[in-house]
């Protein structure tokens, strides 16, 4: 369930990003609407996947430092998120750069917790 969580959050991430790309570079009012939405749906499965991580803190033994770094990347992912989530409530001109800069951020944040949560999985399996 915990890779589920964590996959989902780049997609909808992803879609906010070129969500915003796309009104930076025509300024359609509902581009900066789908971002927003997109947005809010990566907060939710990023909430979700931090509950996650924490619980699976608690649980590693041999891998507690992997698992805390996947929980602060999880936790920064969540933090810049919510920030971007605010910078889109705004009026949808006052969004720019700020939001697509935001957007990029949380992307790459989201990309980077995805991958550490994945690597995580597999660790200590021998082939």
């Amino acid at each position: 369930m915990h890779a589920v969580l964590l996959a989902a959050t780049i997609p909808l991430f992803l879609g906010g990003l070129l969500s915003d790309i796309a009104y930076y570079s025509n300024y359609d009012v509902q581009w900066n609407n789908f971002a927003a939405w997109l947005i809010a749906g990566g907060m939710v499965f990023t909430g979700l996947a931090l509950l996650s991580s924490l619980i699976d803190l608690f649980r590693a033994r041999g891998r507690r430092k992997q698992a805390l770094f996947t929980v602060v990347l999880l936790l920064v992912t969540f933090a810049l998120g919510l920030v971007n989530s605010f910078v889109h409530v705004r009026d949808a001109y006052g969004t720019m750069p700020d939001g697509l800069i935001l957007s990029a951020v949380v992307t790459v944040a989201a990309i980077l917790a995805t991958w550490v949560g994945f690597s995580s999985l597999r660790t200590g399996v021998t082939p």
